[in-house]
């Protein structure tokens, strides 16, 4: 049974960019219930204190949408007990591991020529496009379990910003959350307390200059042109959200009705 979660939102030492999307409004006046759909980034970190906070959700399923890397990187997600972890790999906004490499290990010179200019931004939302258009049997299939038996589910990439940002919206549209809620929300992953924590190697006094930060930030910033982006590949491959769900995701009308029935007060 779900239970009810703390009105204030927890703090979890190991665990980022955690928070509960209960309360958010339809366009036909209902609200997603607490509880039942959760986001954070990666649980690899979690302390024993937050998994423990994390068991007594009452989740069904995790949805972690890392790839092979980040999981090298990061480590696998802590174990809680009853909850099924369902890895769905999705492309990385920032695709390649030469990049990431790059991104950790490369001097000014080098992150000047792959992120100046405005490249960094572009390549957020070419991969924010890419996600939309090109992942949809992943999409469909979180879409339909949530619809089965999946819920509460918790859903988390690396930082919990772009592919769980881009996976929490999909699923709020399917239930008719309002668009400017959605965006409102996943703007929340850039207060500071959320933001992911960006790894580079060398020492301090040149990994982490206010020019190199300053070059990294379109890749840890959550900006609405690049939710738009994924909105405006939906409206113009499918020419609506309604064409997505029906042939995209291969969603019936009667397993959106169960996602609401799932997902909303």
């Amino acid at each position: 049974m779900t239970q009810q979660v703390p009105s204030t939102e927890p703090e979890l030492a190991g665990v980022r960019n955690f928070r509960d999307v209960g309360g958010m409004p339809t366009v036909d006046g209902r609200r997603v219930r607490p509880g039942v759909l959760f986001r954070s980034g990666h649980l690899a970190h979690a302390t024993e204190k937050d998994a423990a906070f994390l068991g007594a959700l009452g989740l069904h399923t995790v949805f972690d949408f890392r790839n092979a890397a980040d999981r090298r990187l990061e480590g696998p997600d802590v174990e809680l007990p009853g909850v099924r972890n369902v890895n769905l790999p999705l492309s990385d906004p920032a695709d390649g591991a030469e990049f990431w490499k790059m991104v950790r290990d490369g001097d000014l010179d080098q992150l000047r020529d792959i992120l100046a200019d405005g490249k960094a931004a572009a390549r957020m939302v070419a991969s924010y496009r890419t996600i939309v258009t090109e992942r949809t049997a992943e999409h469909s299939r979180v879409l339909h379990s949530l619809a089965e038996d999946s819920v509460p589910a918790l859903m988390h990439c690396a930082a919990g910003k772009d592919r769980a940002g881009i996976s929490i919206a999909v699923t709020l549209l399917a239930v008719g959350v309002e668009r400017d809620a959605i965006v409102a929300d996943y703007l929340e992953s850039n207060a500071k307390h959320r933001r992911y924590k960006v790894r580079r190697n060398g020492s301090p006094d040149t990994a982490y200059t206010p020019e190199v930060m300053e070059l990294l930030s379109p890749l840890f910033d959550a900006r609405e042109e690049y939710l738009q982006a994924a909105f405006a590949s939906i409206d113009a491959t499918w020419g609506g959200v309604e064409a997505y769900f029906e042939q995209g995701l291969g969603l019936t009308e009667g397993t959106r009705e169960r996602l609401r029935e799932r997902l909303l007060d």
